[in-house]
């Protein structure tokens, strides 16, 4: 039984990071991101919702959702004091994003057309 709950957990863990990481890019990067990613991410997350229910009480799954998007939503301010307290230079820090977001782009160009 705990190791359906921790695979449940890290199934919420694993779907929500997805959905919160979408925020991070800019609009056209973002269309693709969630096209591709975020609605896949979406579905598993009401999935493991209902998996939750299905064999959880109510309390077992609600306190899990909840850790879930307190933890992730901890660990992505975490990452941004880190980053920020890191770079110094903001416009370094602006071309770094640009360049994972156009090399997100073209790896899921490259597997859609590949």
């Amino acid at each position: 039984m705990i190791i359906k709950y921790i695979g449940f957990l890290f199934t919420l863990l694993w779907s929500y990071s997805f959905i919160k990481s979408q925020s991070i890019f800019k609009k056209g990067s973002g269309i693709l991101i969630t096209l591709f990613v975020t609605n896949v991410s979406w579905i598993t997350l009401i999935a493991a919702c209902f998996y939750g229910l299905k064999n959880f009480s109510i309390y077992q799954t609600i306190l899990g959702i909840i850790l879930i998007i307190i933890l992730v939503n901890l660990a992505f301010a975490r990452v941004n004091l880190f980053i920020n307290s890191k770079i110094n230079n903001k416009s370094k820090l602006l071309k770094i994003k640009t360049f994972i977001e156009y090399l997100i782009i073209f790896v899921i160009v490259y597997y859609i057309f590949n």
